[in-house]
């Protein structure tokens, strides 16, 4: 059955007023049971809900789509999942359908003026479909005839850097390391990924002071924790499983420091609706200190709190730093302890918006902690200094000793399921030259050496008229990069862009001169490729590797799943007679498996451990021997200028961030529960006393105007249209959704090393909205 037969697209609700409610201060409970089935039944009906929620998490069943935390090792519970995993599932299992008719009905131009929640809420795409030059119809087209298409492409290069490979972070592991196999036996490592613009920032910072891009503990480390700290992160929202160990944590004892600029529920307290007390009582508070810091301020307040570790070891030597951790296994330290020597506390109080009185609490709890854990996500990597950020947070775990042993470390919350799991596989401009040889044996490829673009590079070479065909492996790239206009822009100077997707997204809108859509299995799926039922593998945020198996039945009987479509894609550009047998590896999971365990490492007998009932946990030198991988072999402490961000006169510094009713780019409604908003998404959350001494009124419809320095002088961007909210933001400060506000963040503000986009702190100014 397709689109039009149900109906949809008539009965999706566009955003409407905004509605102002009372911002929660817990997170779950019944209301989220309530929303999450309420979600599920809309688009899968009771009996495909119960099938889906209960598989999902399972060590039978198929792994989240949504955030990638894990689960605690030997215990799962029956009902595995959070509110918005549920939702996601709800999203990817819809029985909703986009099939030919609704692109015949619908062109292109219609398509582009409709809400991203519109677009989503149509269903899953059902047949590939063609959009040719000029036409302004989608059509389909057959698997042979797409493939044909962008072979002609590859053809009519003069370089294979002319091609562009962005991955989502939901891709498989074996479909990832085909994809990046492809890729380089085609010639180029033009391989974005959307970790270019999250978690970029924590794999240089992390690779540079430990010698491995990745976190550092596991759930259990968090469950015997004594202090844990979690900067510019919103659990509840992101990640709302962690809630659960959180809640374990604080039984055995921990003490929980929130750093973040806005007052989130789920750092406040959490009410496990699986439990009595979750249901009828007051559920368990988590935060015992919230520091409400000022955007961009997290360097300062580490650094300042480094200071006060320093004076307080000076004043009782031996007490404070780990002098034999330090000795045995650091370098930098006289160079950083020089830096800390000069550090203002006076400046650290202005950079942060805290009280002294507030940093040096927290100071005195590291000092006097045993087992100390510093978690966080975008809300520190997102910014002009977010790599020397993240280094100062290592810096302070560093002094303590707090490195490769139990309940202590360092812990960046991954956004996508399989985001870290992606890196691993190759998913990287500039993988290193061990894994490319052994690429290479492996397969008898030659691979190229030289880096490619990353995802903001890859975007000013298609400004530049560089690149010919993007191709996207999931994801919703345009939403997802920065200064959308431009991107958008760029990416129509491609002469074929092809999107391999589940749903309807506005990267099929942001086209090249010609356009693909290729509709995939999603994670809820059951894959039956080569007449086999395939499984495939995720890496979870802490390692962890484990199977993932599709159970529902697919949206069509065109659907292809991932690994067959990179597949049959290799064999139309590169020919039978490649050395990589792709069609064998087409229909056979396994030996896609038996490739990565001779190519990556850690993944050694990877058929028989992934197997095991929760997998197997990949090797991390400083977590499991205090060995680090650097250079010079040792944990490398920083010493970078202090920067923090100063809000201009007159102006505010702005944060994008997620609604609870999204993840990521995918939105699933209007309801911002835990906030309070409802109704539309176009609202800029402002300090009430910001919003009188700039002549504005709560409610009032303005303009946003970004102001920055760009390569031809003072430049800006503007959004339209939005309702100005009070709320309890630090002053000077303001906040508003993403995608809507991502046409203000420029190409060029990106974090100094990483080439992250700078999300988490845009100048801007306020205007009264012209209607």
């Amino acid at each position: 059955m397709t689109h039009s037969d149900h109906g949809h697209d008539h009965s999706i609700a566009e955003p409407e007023d905004v509605h102002i409610g009372h911002v929660k201060h817990y997170a779950a409970g019944v209301p989220a049971v309530a929303v999450a089935l309420k979600r599920g039944f809309e688009q899968m009906g009771p009996v495909r809900t119960t099938r889906a929620l209960l598989k999902l998490n399972q060590r039978e069943g198929f792994d989240c789509p949504g955030c990638a935390w894990p689960e605690t090792p030997g215990h799962r519970k029956h009902a595995e999942f959070c509110e918005n995993g549920a939702k996601a599932v709800a999203e990817e299992a819809t029985t909703r359908q986009v099939g030919p008719d609704f692109f015949a009905d619908h062109a292109v131009a219609d398509l582009r003026t409709r809400s991203s929640y519109w677009l989503s809420q149509q269903g899953r795409l059902t047949h590939p479909m063609y959009l040719a030059p000029g036409d302004t119809h989608y059509r389909p087209v057959d698997w042979d005839e797409a493939n044909r298409l962008i072979a002609a492409e590859f053809a009519a290069m003069t370089t294979p850097d002319e091609a562009v490979f962005y991955t989502s972070g939901r891709t498989s592991n074996e479909a990832a390391f085909l994809y990046q196999l492809f890729a380089r036996s085609v010639g180029t490592n033009n391989l974005p990924d959307c970790s270019n613009m999250c978690h970029e920032s924590s794999g240089t910072a992390l690779g540079d002071a430990i010698g491995i891009g990745k976190g550092s503990v596991t759930v259990p480390d968090l469950e015997v924790a004594d202090l844990i700290i979690i900067a510019g992160q919103n659990p509840g929202t992101n990640h709302p499983r962690m809630l659960s160990t959180l809640e374990k944590a604080k039984h055995n004892g921990a003490r929980i420091v929130a750093v973040n600029p806005l007052p989130e529920a789920g750092l406040m307290r959490f009410k496990d609706p699986q439990k009595v007390g979750g249901v009828v009582g007051q559920g368990t508070r988590l935060a015992d200190d919230f520091l409400q810091i000022r955007l961009g301020g997290d360097m300062a307040l580490f650094r300042g709190v480094a200071k006060l570790l320093l004076d307080a070891e000076n004043a009782s030597p031996g007490t404070v730093f780990d002098h034999d951790f330090l000795t045995a296994h650091c370098a930098g330290l006289d160079e950083y302890l020089d830096v800390l020597a000069d550090v203002d506390l006076d400046e650290i109080v202005t950079a942060t918006g805290l009280s002294r009185a507030q940093i040096e609490d927290l100071a005195t709890a590291i000092a006097t902690s045993d087992r100390v854990v510093l978690c966080w996500a975008m809300g520190l990597t997102q910014h002009r200094h977010a790599v020397a950020t993240i280094a100062e947070g290592t810096n302070v775990l560093l002094l303590r000793g707090m490195i490769g042993k139990p309940g202590a470390g360092l812990c960046p919350v991954r956004g996508h399921s399989n985001v870290q799991g992606d890196r691993t596989m190759g998913i990287w401009e500039k993988m290193p030259e061990s894994f490319l040889s052994a690429l290479d044996r492996e397969f008898g490829i030659d691979s190229p050496r030289d880096h490619g673009h990353d995802t903001v590079a890859s975007i000013e070479a298609m400004q530049r008229g560089e690149i010919r065909l993007f191709v996207a492996m999931g994801g919703n790239f345009v939403s997802a990069a920065p200064d959308s206009a431009a991107t958008a822009a760029a990416l129509a100077s491609c002469a074929l862009t092809v999107n391999v997707s589940t749903k309807l997204n506005e990267s099929h809108l942001a086209t090249g001169r010609a356009a693909l859509i290729l509709p995939t299995l999603g994670r809820t799926d059951r894959d039956v490729t080569g007449g086999v039922r395939q499984q495939v593998s995720v890496e979870d945020s802490m390692s962890v590797v484990h199977l993932s198996r599709g159970s529902l039945k697919p949206a069509s009987t065109e659907l292809r799943s991932e690994v067959a479509i990179i597949c049959d894609l290799a064999t139309a550009v590169l020919g039978t007679s490649h050395s990589v047998d792709w069609q064998r590896l087409r229909g056979d999971y396994d030996a896609v498996r038996d490739h990565i365990s001779r190519v990556v490492p850690g993944f050694e007998d990877f058929n028989i451990r992934v197997r095991q009932s929760d997998g197997f946990v990949l090797p991390h030198p400083p977590r499991d021997r205090r060995e680090f991988t650097t250079a010079n072999g040792k944990a490398n402490l920083s010493a970078e200028p202090l920067d923090w961000v100063r809000t201009p006169p007159g102006r505010l510094v702005l944060q994008t961030l997620r609604s609870h009713d999204q993840y990521n780019t995918t939105i699933y409604g209007h309801d911002d529960r835990y906030r309070g908003i409802s109704g539309d998404r176009r609202v800029v959350m402002v300090n009430a006393a910001d919003i009188a001494a700039l002549g504005f009124l709560d409610r009032q419809r303005v303009d946003i105007i970004s102001e920055f320095d760009g390569p031809r002088g003072r430049e800006e961007r503007r959004v339209d249209g939005f309702t100005i909210v009070a709320y309890d933001t630090p002053t000077g400060n303001a906040a508003a959704y993403y995608p809507e506000t991502n046409p203000l963040v420029p190409l060029g503000a990106v974090a100094a090393r990483s080439n992250t986009p700078v999300s988490k702190a845009i100048i801007v100014r306020l205007e009264p909205a012209v209607d």
